[in-house]
């Protein structure tokens, strides 16, 4: 028997242009020590829209009130009717210790799909820069990329054993500069901004995505922008903010100051 999602789940999906359902957790498979993989099933996997699009998940908090929270999704596979995200294990959301956490068999409605963001077709080439938290959007969007193009990944992960690389379509250039945090705070945009100045851009027109923690990413924007990269050619997602719960709607809070 069909189970229906919760009515205050269609009637948000309703005001937001999309469909709400219910998923239920497959597996949960670690990946690395900073890197879990949440795989779902759902009636339908148009919810996830595109690559560069999210769900948003909802979740019950410890104190028993609903909380909703957006995920960028990793892969879909239409066959098997799944949908599988990337979940970061090294900081305390709320949203990713409750999938981390969730045993085969759990269901959470599912709202999608969510935001603008998707493959610029255009593109010679394709500049994904952020955290380990971005890396499974990264990922989804480095697949929809098509024969030949390339795709360079900046990404600053925890550990070493963080890198996590899969195999992409053969044909495809990818470029992959891994930075290890060491002791600098989450927030904290030196790393990525060294790796991005040392990256030298390839001729043509290429789009850049910037996906991960609130500070970082608005650092990494004016670095591009220095550079003489138009605002057109850029991609921004706030995933999270150091020091600051997502709010309702599933993103951090975006106000001015620290």
């Amino acid at each position: 028997m069909s189970v229906s999602p919760d009515s205050s789940s269609i009637s948000l999906a309703e005001r937001v242009g999309g469909s709400a359902a219910v998923a239920t957790v497959l597996s949960v498979e670690t990946l690395s020590p900073s890197l879990a993989a949440v795989t779902m099933s759902v009636p339908d996997v148009s919810i996830g829209g595109v690559p560069g699009n999210d769900v948003m998940i909802s979740f019950m908090r410890p104190s028993g009130t609903l909380a909703r929270r957006r995920f960028s999704i990793r892969s879909i596979d239409p066959e098997s009717k799944t949908l599988t995200f990337w979940v970061t294990t090294h900081h305390e959301g709320l949203a990713s210790e409750w999938l981390r956490n969730a045993s085969p068999g759990a269901t959470t409605d599912l709202i999608g799909p969510r935001g603008k963001i998707a493959l610029d077709p255009m593109a010679d080439w394709y500049l994904f820069v952020g955290d380990i938290s971005a890396l499974g959007a990264f990922y989804n969007l480095a697949d929809a990329i098509e024969v030949p193009g390339k795709a360079i990944f900046i990404v600053e992960v925890p550990t070493a054993q963080d890198i996590v690389t899969p195999a992409f379509s053969e044909g495809l250039g990818v470029t992959g500069i891994f930075i290890e945090r060491q002791d600098r705070s989450p927030n904290d945009p030196e790393g990525l901004l060294r790796g991005l100045a040392a990256f030298e851009f390839p001729p043509g027109e290429g789009h850049v995505y910037l996906f991960g923690e609130f500070h970082q990413i608005n650092a990494l924007k004016l670095a591009l922008l220095d550079r003489g990269v138009e605002l057109a050619h850029i991609s921004m997602k706030a995933f999270w903010r150091t020091g600051r719960e997502n709010q309702d709607y599933g993103e951090p809070d975006k106000s001015l100051g620290s």
